[in-house]
């Protein structure tokens, strides 16, 4: 595995204007020790990491300069540059950030005069009249108020100033967004910018001290009227549907900010915003600023959308924590969700939808936030029984089936908190035994199980009121459940529900039980369940139940393995010799008890649930069980056993004698597989055997060398690991003596695919070395005359992917492949490869392709000055240049192209007696062969 290397961070450099590196200069000191020096070495670097290192060395300079310092005009000249630097770098610059945080620790008595140069560069930021330079100084007003005393220094300095820019410059990119209709890029720019504005000019309000005062209330303060302006500007938006709704919305949650911030007396604020959401404004007893700011919405039709977002609002700029709004605030949640009910009925657009769904999911927080300190009357209008729950549940299930996933997440969020308020209505009182909750747990019982929505409720009901009142309405819950999960649309959710059910339920046990009995009832009622369904469910049922719900089971009880085994060995063991009445031992249509228990522990086993696979195999399950799995009728139960002896949770596990027996065992009877699936799963399960092999060898080889005198991990290593390595290598070596016998002439189809397929994973998991450390094993150390013989004779299959497979294999033994060759046989396959390429049948044209590529990749044909010299042939893959398979390519298709040219003419003769006897397509075939595997890059 090859290790990834960590991504470098990029940090674009700062710089200064020329007359500031000028200033820099002169103010530098010969030894390079004062913040002029410090400055002028930071912006002469080109790398901004690099810079990063000398920024947090300003304040500890500054620390060491007295209070006489302060008349310095070398520091007044770097505090001023340095404030010219902080502005001019980009908000995403992690620079800016760093100079801010060291700044923040910059002696008290530089103080004033920091804030003076930050709040000069800042007026210059204000000045701008470039409209495309309008979001470069909206996000340094921005970056000001985030954790930086100097940059809120400046804004409250400047803040009439900074007020009057943002109006201005929304007011311009919203003319400019116009001018631009139809040209998307450019407006989606445009609109991105009035939406840091609208979300810059938030902050200010919540950030910035001065608004915590009533000074700036005066009818005749600029920042007063600013104010107000903005607000006109936000209404302005919030009903114009021509901007994006992420800005619509943002305005909907500008607009409550600012007339929550505004208006006076503020205790008045909710009952205004009512009569806002509730379109009765009374516009002769309002003040005349909400007026003049918010006549469209005070006085006039506005559309749902507006009224959605400003619904948004007040639940999200509101204070809902401790009912601090008193009465009046819970007046107002009440008025809300009234109009979102209202509004749910009307909107027909799928975004706006998502939004409502959101905003009521929202909603249902603020009211859990108002009911844990509300009054009786409030409790009595949000309990069950109420209309408000009513119209939620209501909501919900229309909603829980919709096709968007984020809409139907909030139902979920909706539902869950929905309980949670009715648990808080309640008087000290047991929800358990609550009609609301027992009804609407029996109401949800009763829909069909192939409702999605009902497993999300379900697994909120368990979270409120625990399983046991669930089982005890139908304790067949859980084998329910199990049934359906052969539907893949309804698996996801009823592996979550089981979850959540059996979690709380081991929960519930383990607190009303002193005593390990409850383990039992547990076990019952979850486990059993489950391996009815893995000896007996439809093939969907086991295959869904294993994947999803079996890994959850056993990660939360590691410890219910063996309860699943006894109870599996017990059921074989009562139907051993009665195989062909009973069919729970298992059948070639069947998994039985034997596929449950050999699914059960590859699972585990693959979970890290089997500490120690020795362990195992003499504490679980016997010998003589595995091998009986591994020649099992039923195709699946092979491969789980196989799965069982593969897989591990770690990649350098060491893989015990026992496994190594039967893995030749399996392999002696399990190559001539039919189905091509179960052929890949089998090659696929050896290949991660292989690589634990290779993997565990690497340690084995580390503690040789060390020689360590520790406790190894695995008691398997107690042995010396050279014995160890050389039981790897002798059953590597038996794996290839099985399966090149299984190579012998006239075998299946299958098993040669099996076959050459297993060896070329071996091929690749241990490749030659070449002196770049030690391996365990190489396949070209067992290749022979004879074994190289057999590959070669696979290109004579009738097969395409037979051949395919022993060219790459041969490929990757050429070391070993060019050894056995001299010019007589290289003669001999170059002739017969011509001779195949004319062949009337088509797959001997194939056969052909093969020959003359492995020829040409091994710089082994007949005239190649390789083959004189076999020495050299012989050192690797890697050491084959392009330059020689090029001209092999081509020495070797000018001779097809020469007899091609030959057999035209002859076939211009006689086209009949050319398509007889020396069909062209075949010498075509070669050719374009030979070009397609050419490294033309």
């Amino acid at each position: 595995m090859g290790v990834k290397k960590k991504r470098e961070m990029q940090v674009a450099a700062l710089t200064v204007r020329h007359q500031d590196l000028e200033i820099l200069r002169s103010f530098a000191d010969g030894e390079g020790k004062n913040l002029a020096s410090l400055l002028l070495h930071c912006v002469q670097l080109t790398d901004g990491v690099s810079q990063i290192h000398y920024v947090k060395q300003i304040v500890p300079i500054l620390e060491k300069v007295d209070k006489n310092g302060l008349c310095d005009p070398t520091i007044q000249s770097c505090l001023d540059i340095l404030a010219g630097i902080y502005f001019s770098l980009n908000l995403k610059n992690p620079l800016k950030k760093v100079l801010a945080s060291s700044l923040n620790g910059l002696p008290e008595f530089f103080l004033t005069e920091a804030i003076n140069s930050f709040t000069s560069h800042l007026q210059e930021e204000l000045n701008t009249t470039d409209l495309y330079s309008y979001r470069k100084v909206i996000d340094n007003i921005s970056s000001c108020m985030e954790n930086f005393n100097l940059g809120k220094a400046s804004i409250n300095n400047l803040l009439k100033n900074v007020l009057h820019f943002l109006q201005k410059s929304l007011i311009e990119i919203l003319e400019e967004n116009r001018k631009f209709a139809g040209n998307h890029i450019v407006q989606t720019q445009l609109m991105n910018d009035l939406l840091v504005g609208i979300r810059v000019s938030m902050m200010l309000v919540q950030k910035v001290q001065a608004f915590q005062g009533n000074l700036w209330k005066a009818s005749s303060s600029p920042i007063w009227q600013s104010m107000c302006d903005l607000l006109h500007i936000f209404t302005k938006f919030l009903s114009d549907d021509d901007l994006l709704q992420t800005i619509q919305s943002t305005s909907g949650l500008a607009v409550i900010l600012f007339i929550k911030t505004m208006f006076h007396p503020s205790e008045k604020a909710p009952e205004l915003i009512s009569s806002l959401l509730l379109r009765s404004v009374d516009c002769t007893s309002i003040p005349e600023w909400l007026m003049s700011s918010c006549r469209s919405l005070c006085c006039a039709d506005i559309p749902g959308s507006a009224l959605l977002f400003l619904c948004q609002g007040t639940l999200a700029m509101l204070d809902w924590q401790d009912g601090s709004m008193g009465l009046s605030g819970e007046a107002l949640l009440l008025d809300t969700v009234h109009v979102l009910f209202t509004l749910s009925s009307q909107i027909k657009e799928s975004t706006l939808e998502m939004f409502l769904s959101r905003i009521l999911a929202s909603w249902t927080h603020s009211a859990i936030h108002v009911l844990e300190s509300s009054s009786s009357s409030l409790k009595d209008r949000l309990n069950g029984n109420s209309s408000i729950i009513g119209k939620l549940l209501e909501y919900v299930y229309t909603h829980w089936e919709h096709p968007l996933d984020a809409l139907r997440h909030q139902t979920k969020i909706i539902f869950r908190n929905l309980l949670q308020m009715h648990q808080l209505t309640l008087e000290e009182a047991d929800s358990v035994i609550d009609p609301f909750f027992l009804e609407l747990t029996e109401s949800v019982l009763l829909l069909e199980w192939h409702i999605k929505g009902k497993y999300i409720c379900l697994g909120c009901l368990v979270e409120c009121i625990g399983i046991e009142q669930i089982l005890a309405i139908d304790k067949t819950i859980p084998s329910q459940i199990l049934d359906v999960m052969g539907d893949q649309s309804l698996v996801p959710y009823a592996s979550d529900l089981l979850e959540t059910m059996f979690k709380n339920h081991k929960s519930h046990l383990k607190s009303q039980n002193v005593d390990s009995t409850w383990i039992d009832q547990w076990h019952e009622t979850w486990v059993s369940p489950l391996l009815s369904i893995l000896c007996e469910g439809s093939l969907d049922q086991k295959s869904y139940v294993i994947d999803y719900y079996l890994p959850k089971l056993l990660n939360y009880s590691p410890e219910s393995l063996r309860y699943m085994v006894k109870i599996l060995q017990t059921s074989i063991d009562a139907k051993t010799g009665q195989e062909q009445s009973f069919p729970s031992l298992g059948s070639c249509n069947n998994r039985g008890a034997l596929g449950a228990l050999m699914a059960c522990l590859r699972t585990a086993r693959a979970h890290g649930h089997l500490q120690s696979a020795t362990d195992a195999w003499k504490n679980l399950v016997s010998s003589a069980r595995v091998k009986q799995g591994l020649v099992h009728q039923h195709c699946q139960v092979r491969i789980d056993t196989l799965g069982l002896l593969c897989e591990s949770n770690r990649s350098t596990e060491i893989v015990s004698t026992e496994e190594m027996e039967w893995i030749q065992f399996f392999i002696t009877y399990n190559l001539n597989s039919q189905s091509p699936g179960v052929r890949q799963q089998i090659c696929s399960l050896l290949k991660k055997l292989f690589c634990r092999i290779q993997e565990s060898s690497q340690v084995l080889y580390k503690l040789q060398q060390s020689k360590s005198t520790h406790e190894p991990e695995n008691e398997l290593v107690n042995e010396q690991p050279s014995v160890s390595l050389q039981l790897y290598k002798n059953f590597m070596s038996s794996i290839c003596n099985s399966l090149f016998e299984a190579l012998f002439p006239g075998s299946s189809y299958s098993t040669r695919f099996s076959a050459l397929t297993i060896l070329g994973s071996i091929a690749e998991v241990f490749p030659v070395s070449e002196g770049r450390g030690q391996t365990v094993y190489q396949l070209s150390h067992d290749i022979n005359v004879d074994r190289f013989q057999i590959l070669m004779e696979c290109f004579t299959s009738t097969f395409e992917e037979v051949k395919t497979l022993a060219f790459d294999l041969l490929m990757k033994l050429s070391v070993a492949a060019v050894q056995f060759q001299d010019s007589e046989k290289l003669q001999g396959l170059f002739q017969a490869a011509l001779e195949l390429s004319t062949s009337t049948k088509p797959y001997d044209c194939v056969t052909a392709s093969y020959l003359l590529i492995f020829l040409i990749w091994q710089d082994a044909l007949p005239w190649s000055p390789s083959v004189a010299t076999p020495q050299q042939a012989a050192c690797g893959d890697g050491d084959k240049s392009a330059a020689v398979v090029e001209r092999n390519t081509l020495l070797v298709i000018k001779c097809l192209m020469e007899n091609l040219e030959e057999e035209i003419s002859q076939a211009e003769n006689s086209l009949l007696q050319a398509a007889a006897s020396f069909p062209m397509y075949g010498r075509v075939h070669c050719i374009t062969g030979a070009l397609q595997k050419l490294p033309l890059k």
